[in-house]
């Protein structure tokens, strides 16, 4: 089994026990899925194409893509045209990347772009990242040739729990800043 995966189920439900209540142990809150999304407010087959490799180089599973649910005049985006691209990272994938994103991309962020936080509090289930520079990583930096004219990486961390408190509890303990 993967060490950060179980990291969580031995250190962080206990702890999650020690500080929470639950009365059965399917309440305990776990991370469900990681979501990567590149966005395009005008798609091109040649940035869709470079946005789903790129996906494909990050996580190694197939990316799909998105396609616009209405209609918008202003962007001239008819509707069902693609839009972008995603992928859904679960299980032993999800906590890959994750720990990817906390010791080789974390730390060279910290000095060098400030990160956008995108949580309502209305959210009590995930947090949203955005990078703008995702040529941090390096399997993109070692291709930037092909990937020099990507957008902004939004990554979706979803957990299922309960409260506010719940959510950031399992984020200190999994060592994610915020």
């Amino acid at each position: 089994m993967f060490f950060l995966d179980s990291y969580f189920y031995n250190i962080v439900k206990y702890d999650l026990v020690n500080v929470f209540f639950y009365q059965k142990i399917e309440q305990i809150p776990k991370f469900e899925k990681i979501i990567l999304n590149f966005g395009y407010q005008k798609s091109s087959f040649k940035h869709l194409i470079s946005g789903l490799l790129a996906l494909e180089f990050l996580s190694s599973k197939k990316s799909k893509l998105t396609k616009s649910r209405y209609l918008n005049v202003f962007l001239k985006i008819k509707k069902g045209s693609p839009v972008g691209c995603k992928i859904v990272l679960k299980k032993h994938i999800m906590y890959f990347f994750y720990l990817k994103l906390i010791t080789s991309v974390f730390p060279k962020i910290k000095h060098s772009q400030p990160i956008h936080f995108k949580q309502s509090l209305k959210s009590i289930k995930s947090i949203s990242i955005q990078l703008r520079n995702p040529l941090i990583f390096k399997e993109l930096e070692n291709q930037y040739q092909f990937f020099k004219d990507i957008p902004r990486l939004d990554i979706t961390l979803v957990t299922n729990s309960k409260s506010q408190n719940e959510l950031f509890f399992i984020f200190k303990s999994v060592k994610f800043f915020i």
